[in-house]
């Protein structure tokens, strides 16, 4: 097969804990053909198809000098047999339009995963508010009032914004609520923009736990990603350590309610983030931690996920 991947330059990726470069390399040990471009040359004329400049990739096996690549040439993005879009986020209005231009490939007939509309649909922070039942009391407002109220109830809480990522922005405001109105004041820019609240987890303190559901299956090993020294924060961007662990009773039960939902919907790969028995976060950008999972366990989590990629292409094509 083809395989387009949708990306961050290459020149920024690291290897040796990249996602998406584990799924390049199972994909090329399969025979498959790997191909990559950035969401900025994406390319769409009136009348014709959406293209890309494309580079077609050789893996060396090395994790310096990673690839060799020729030169950038145009594609239909309807020559590849799937193309997977794996731009980390931000999820900012260039991304947003870079979605549109790849279901607008869809319609001309290429196979993208996760889906684009899935991918607008499903804000990473948002999204769990569909599933009340798996999540711990949170709020999403603009309204510093709604803040205080919400502090007054549960004494102990964390605020962080819509767009973050890595951890970045996020904030822990105790029963004493010191600097509770400035925070807010600099989450919501004095009302003009939305924010989330969600009760403090003192479960943090045993790791923030990234659970990959690959076409609706949990991965069987989670990644606790935990807060260091004084850090609120287990985000590995924000130094937490990461260590794999079999998934808990709990942890399957939420994989396994979220899962088929979130697959039937056109997300083949999903970051589930769990805190204690909490979901707080569900990730379908660029999903990552395939390789501490798969280090740490044995478990081989590529496979698992190119397995689930051929499975799907087959049965499209047999439709």
């Amino acid at each position: 097969m083809k395989l387009l991947i949708v990306a961050d330059p290459l020149e920024v990726f690291k290897p040796y804990k990249d996602s998406t470069y584990a799924m390049m390399r199972e994909a090329a040990t399969r025979g498959h053909g790997i191909y990559a471009c950035e969401p900025a040359h994406l390319h769409w004329q009136r009348g014709a198809k959406v293209t890309a400049q494309v580079r077609r990739l050789t893996l060396t096996g090395s994790l310096e000098a990673w690839y060799e690549a020729t030169a950038p040439e145009p594609c239909a993005l309807t020559d590849f047999d799937a193309v997977l879009m794996r731009k980390d986020p931000p999820f900012d209005s260039e991304y947003f339009y870079a979605t549109h231009l790849l279901q607008r490939a869809e319609a001309d007939g290429a196979r993208v995963f996760n889906s684009p509309r899935a991918l607008r649909d499903h804000p990473e922070k948002l999204a769990i508010m569909e599933f009340p039942e798996v999540i711990g009391p949170t709020l999403v407002t603009r309204s510093a009032d709604d803040v205080r109220v919400f502090h007054a109830e549960h004494k102990d809480i964390i605020l962080k914004p819509l767009d973050g990522m890595g951890g970045t922005g996020i904030f822990r405001v105790g029963p004493d609520g010191m600097n509770l109105g400035s925070i807010t004041e600099t989450l919501n820019r004095n009302g003009s923009t939305t924010l989330m609240v969600q009760r403090y987890l003192p479960e943090i303190v045993n790791g923030d736990k990234r659970i990959l559901v690959i076409a609706g299956v949990p991965v069987p090993y989670s990644l606790a990603r935990i807060p260091q020294g004084s850090e609120v924060r287990g985000n590995l961007a924000a130094g937490g350590k990461g260590v794999a662990q079999p998934l808990s009773a709990r942890d399957d039960a939420i994989a396994h309610t979220l899962g088929p939902t979130l697959w039937q919907r056109g997300l083949l790969l999903v970051g589930l983030d769990v805190i204690g028995d909490s979901l707080t976060e569900i990730n379908v950008t660029s999903p990552t931690c395939f390789a501490e999972i798969t280090q740490q366990t044995g478990f081989d989590v590529a496979k698992m996920f190119v397995d689930a990629l051929e499975a799907a292409l087959a049965k499209a094509a047999s439709a």
